[in-house]
Order: structure tokens, then sequence, then C-alpha cells
């Protein structure tokens, strides 16, 4: 399935394709992809991208408070519509039903990171200064988070701080997770000749699962939902995800250029 096929036409969908394909197109032909042909790469690229991952979270998060009601006493409050596909895709990103058990996309990642034999100690400690309720941006120079990481961590915390939830909603259903079946191949491939990926490769399968199946048609609808007939919004909205677009090619180059430099 496509990413952009969500199972329904809307005018406005088809116009925010066109708007920010050329950006799209820079981050799916990038040159980082063909790099993660072995496990040094692929460690690097797991130390580097899992703050995207755990920034996605908190992206999510804007989209359910602003959408939701997270207060008590409860209200009903928002769309109905974007209120239940918000709340699906949060089901399932931050307690999905795996092995067994129930677990966190995010920290599925970091598991992944250490069978690998990743660093996991720099997001491990970041977290923990999060939970100390540290800035954002003062956990990210504390822990020492590679500075690209850290920029785009930046970035996206912009984007809900000063973003409406139109816009958020864009960039998150335009400008997350690109994983395209090229890589998960490749990494499949590495894992087979020297092992260790196994989880990682089971986070990779699930999101692609999850992402075109279910995630992205969801994200579709609640942009649609939120954007209505407003063409304002619908071009602040293209603007939001050119702006996201751009932040994941330059965390991409950073990351190839870290993989060169080891």
């Amino acid at each position: 399935m496509s990413r952009y096929d969500w199972g329904k036409t809307h005018p406005g969908i088809t116009r925010l394709e066109e708007a920010v394909s050329e950006s799209r197109e820079r981050v799916i032909t990038h040159p980082l992809y063909a790099a993660l042909d072995n496990h040094a790469a692929i460690v690097t690229f797991m130390e580097h991208h899992v703050y995207a991952v755990w920034d996605f979270m908190s992206l999510l998060k804007s989209l359910q408070r602003s959408l939701t009601c997270v207060e008590v006493p409860w209200v009903p409050s928002g769309s109905t519509e974007s209120r239940r596909l918000i709340n699906d895709i949060t089901l399932v990103e931050e307690s999905d039903e795996l092995n067994g058990g129930f677990i966190s996309h995010f920290e599925l990642y970091v598991g992944g990171m250490g069978e690998a034999g990743a660093d996991n100690s720099v997001i491990k400690n970041f977290i923990e200064l999060i939970r100390a309720r540290k800035s954002v941006s003062d956990a990210l120079d504390e822990a020492g988070v590679p500075e690209v990481s850290a920029e785009f961590v930046r970035t996206t915390f912009d984007f809900i701080q000063t973003m409406p939830v139109h816009c958020q909603a864009a960039a998150f259903a335009f400008g997350r997770e690109d994983l395209i079946p090229d890589m998960f191949q490749q990494v499949i491939t590495v894992n087979q000749d020297g092992g260790k990926l196994d989880t990682f490769v089971d986070y990779l399968a699930r999101h692609i699962e999850v992402d075109g199946e279910q995630h992205t048609p969801m994200a579709m609808a609640m942009v649609a939902d939120l954007c209505g007939d407003d063409d304002a919004k619908w071009h602040e909205a293209a603007d939001a995800v050119n702006l996201a677009l751009a932040a994941r090619v330059k965390l991409w180059t950073g990351i190839h250029n870290a993989i060169k430099a080891n």
C-alpha cells in the first residue's frame, strides 16, 4: 500500500500530497538508506535515530492532549472522529501487544539497541533527566545527545510549542517515519549474516505494518477532519510538512556523515 493511499479521496489531501512531493522525495531517496548495509552502520543509525522515535511519541501525545480531554473532571472535547483516531494510534504506539506482552515502540527500539550492541546509555540518561523534570533542551545538552539528533528534537518541540493542531497533525501524518522496504530488507540481510538485530527487525516489521495498514490512513483522515474546507489551514499544513521533511533530510544527512566518519 502506498504511504498516502488512505482508502478515500479528498481534494485537500491530494493537494497536500502534491505540495510536499519534492520534499518527500528528498527523504526517501537519501543516500543514507544505501549506507545501512553493515552492522556498524546500523548501530550508528540507531544511536542517532532513537531520539526521533522518542520525539515522535511527544508529538503524538501533544496531539492527544489537544484533541481529547486528559483533565479531571472529564468533559467531551474536540472532534469525535479525530478523538477516536488519535486514541487508536496512541494505544498501539504506547502499549502495543507483542510477544505475549505489552510495550511501547520506543521501549522496543531501546531494547533492540542493547541487543545490537549499540550504546543506549545516552538515551536512557536523557529519559531519566526528562523524568527529573529537566527541560528538553537542558536534557539534550546534559545527556550528550548527538548534535544532529538534538537539533531534530528541538525542531519537533518548536512544532509542539508554536504550531496549531492541524499543522502538528499534518507533520505527524506526512513528516514522520518513512522507513522504506529496501531499508528493512537490508537490515534483514545484515542480521542473517551476523545476528543481534532480531528486535530491531521486529520493530521495523511492526512499524511498516501498522504505519501502512493503520496509522497512515488514520492520520490522513485526521488531517482532513481538522483542516476541513478551510484553504488557509491546508496551506499552513503544507508549510508545516515541508518544514518537517526538511528537518528529516538534515537528520538523515547528519547520520549518513556519522556512518562515513566511523
